[in-house]
């Protein structure tokens, strides 16, 4: 949970600075990804954990 959480923090800061810094619109792209990677990974760890319930 917390590299979820740090990910999705270094994916805004690099989206902010990419847009603030208007030469650096390569770093809106890598946070963009980063950001959907990390949505991504967390829908297969939570998918894959519901999933190993056990049946009552």
């Amino acid at each position: 949970m917390v590299l979820f959480l740090l990910l999705v923090l270094v994916a805004v800061v690099l989206g902010i600075i990419g847009v603030a810094a208007e030469s650096l619109e390569y770093l809106l792209i890598i946070g963009i990804v980063l950001l959907a990677a990390d949505v991504a990974i967390a829908y297969v760890r939570w998918s894959r954990r519901a999933g190993h319930r056990p049946i009552r």
